[in-house]
């Protein structure tokens, strides 16, 4: 990093301040949560959070978000979205993050005049702009902020300054909707989502912190660290037993090992 993570804290936070009032995109994730945090610091009760629930969003991301919020000092609200009314969406697409960012923002739009924000700003960083990021596209076409992505932060700079300021969740697994783990061109429905939700829950219950359970057709494609793939083998009887339960027809170990963004590898 060309300055100090110190330097890199002020440096938000004097701009979040300059912004006046925000609105936070919050998923719970280490990059949006590190934002509310940072805007809570700059903005105090002008600095709100937004959470959008839909069927693309586990569960425990909602669990895991209330408590950051609490634990931080920060205002979130949940609001409800049904990602799947919208049939681009739900046909999935390669341009699938598209259309729910524009989904989406229309939602925090609305929100953001209800409070009187005059900004939005999610937790986009420089690493996102490397990858298939058709959502960076929509956000910028309806103008939200990207502090990260303007203070040149990495995720790595993101979970370092994190790190600094002591904040438990800055070695926060990554994570990303349901829908990413189904094949582009898949229909996404209610039932695949949940499949997939139940079978990578089960798998966290039982001590994978890391996961990735793709769904191909009936197939599950398990996606685990290097480091945890014998701990996966160990417990296959278990593992097959509980997803053939939830609806699989066969359940496979994706020896190349947890990778973000591996149904991207087609395009």
């Amino acid at each position: 990093m060309c300055m100090d993570i110190s330097a890199r804290r002020e440096l938000l936070v004097e701009r979040l301040r300059q912004v006046g009032s925000i609105l936070v995109a919050f998923s719970g994730g280490v990059d949006s949560s590190l934002l509310a945090v940072l805007a809570n610091e700059a903005l105090g009760n002008k600095s709100r959070c937004v959470l959008l629930d839909s069927p693309v969003v586990p569960r425990r991301a909602i669990i895991e978000a209330r408590g950051i919020a609490r634990d931080h000092g920060f205002v979130l609200e949940i609001i409800p979205v049904d990602m799947l009314e919208d049939d681009r969406f739900r046909a999935n697409p390669k341009e699938r993050c598209y259309w729910c960012k524009k989904h989406s923002i229309a939602v925090l739009k609305k929100r953001a005049t209800e409070l009187g924000c005059a900004c939005i700003a999610d937790g986009m960083n420089i690493s996102d702009t490397g990858e298939h990021r058709p959502g960076l596209r929509a956000t910028r076409e309806e103008g939200i902020l990207h502090p990260f992505i303007d203070a040149g932060m990495t995720k790595a700079d993101i979970r370092a300054l994190a790190r600094t300021m002591s904040l438990p969740f800055s070695d926060k697994p990554s994570a990303a909707c349901l829908s990413s783990r189904i094949p582009y061109g898949d229909a996404i429905t209610v039932d695949s989502l949940r499949m997939i939700e139940d079978a990578e829950a089960f798998l966290h219950h039982i001590g994978f912190s890391q996961v990735r359970v793709r769904l191909h057709g009936k197939i599950a494609r398990i996606e685990v660290p290097d480091t945890e793939m014998q701990g996966l083998l160990d417990m296959h009887e278990t593992v097959v037993r509980e997803l053939k339960t939830i609806g699989f027809s066969y359940v496979t170990l994706d020896i190349e090992g947890y990778r973000s963004g591996s149904m991207d590898e087609v395009i």
